[in-house]
């Protein structure tokens, strides 16, 4: 049987629960290797995501280093999301204390040492604000070569949910997201178009608690805390964002992806922040974005609980 074929990849992110519950997804995938995780202000201020993500590595046993980003957007003030996430950024369940000292690096230098010494193109899965990613395109252009994929959780081509024409992770650093989509480096990205189709409903995650393992545990507790406040804004089942930005690399079959050209909003009174696609082509330069609109969501689901599977006999 042929070796499989592992994927060098940059997780970086604000978690957060779907940030997690994407990192769990990364872990078990036979097809990912995981070089660093990145931190971001975001979800919460930067020492609470970057306790969260040491906490996550030491959960799931990665052996690897985690880096602190920016604590703040590139140009204007941050936006937290504790209604969501709970004033520590991830409320819930207990989980391990850091195993691992924080590295001296910053996450555009992490980025960057990780590129300059994969001998494969390394794909970053970014699910919180684009600050990092667009800091470290700026500071080593250099490297844009050794970058196979940006796969990104963040935007909507038709609707927003932080403001009306905006969605959060955009809008918390809209001018890096801007260098990102104008960097030429290529781009996936799993807006709301499809995040807000990506479900899992209570059923699910009761599944999930079914396999007993303590990771299938917590990435239950995780949905049981998450949905606290979903379900306040009606919605029947968690809005499952950040596992899609993971999940379209490693299964893009159960997905909709369709090539647009898309910009980034900075300016407008009501829009800043808005991912804006020309559908027609007719208006701008050619595609820059893999833009992931729909999914299978029984398979989505079926595929979180086969990784959540491969926990069993886990110890925490």
């Amino acid at each position: 049987m042929d070796k499989i074929r592992k994927r060098p990849v940059i997780l970086d992110g604000d978690p957060g629960h779907d940030d997690a519950i994407a990192w769990v997804l990364a872990a078990a995938a036979d097809e990912l290797d995981i070089k660093a995780i990145t931190t971001v202000a975001g979800n919460q201020t930067l020492e609470k995501v970057t306790y969260n993500a040491r906490r996550i590595a030491a959960l799931l046993h990665l052996d690897i280093e985690v880096a602190k980003g920016r604590n703040r957007p590139l140009c204007s003030e941050l936006i937290i999301a504790p209604n969501f996430h709970g004033e520590t950024g991830l409320d819930g369940p207990v989980l391990p204390e850091p195993d691992h000292k924080l590295s001296d690096l910053s996450a555009p230098e992490m980025m960057a040492k990780v590129l300059r010494e994969s001998e494969e193109k390394v794909t970053i899965i970014s699910t919180g604000a684009q600050t990092n990613v667009a800091a470290m395109l700026l500071a080593y252009p250099e490297l844009k070569e050794k970058i196979e994929m940006i796969s990104t959780m963040g935007g909507g081509l038709r609707n927003g949910n932080w403001t009306a024409g905006a969605e959060f992770n955009i809008l918390v650093d809209p001018e890096a997201a801007y260098n990102v989509y104008h960097s030429g480096v290529k781009l996936q990205m799993c807006g709301l178009d499809v995040t807000e189709k990506a479900l899992v409903y209570p059923e699910d995650w009761e599944r999930i608690r079914s396999l007993n393992n303590p990771i299938a545990k917590v990435v239950a507790e995780w949905f049981d805390f998450f949905f606290i406040h979903v379900s306040s804004l009606g919605w029947s089942g968690a809005t499952t964002h950040d596992p899609c930005a993971v999940l379209s690399i490693l299964h893009p079959e159960i997905f909709d992806i369709r090539d647009y050209y898309v910009d980034i909003e900075l300016n407008g009174e009501y829009t800043r922040g808005a991912t804006i696609a020309d559908y027609t082509g007719r208006h701008s330069n050619e595609p820059n974005c893999a833009c992931v609109v729909d999914l299978d969501r029984e398979k989505f689901v079926d595929y979180l609980y086969e990784a959540c599977s491969r926990y069993e006999g886990w110890e925490v």
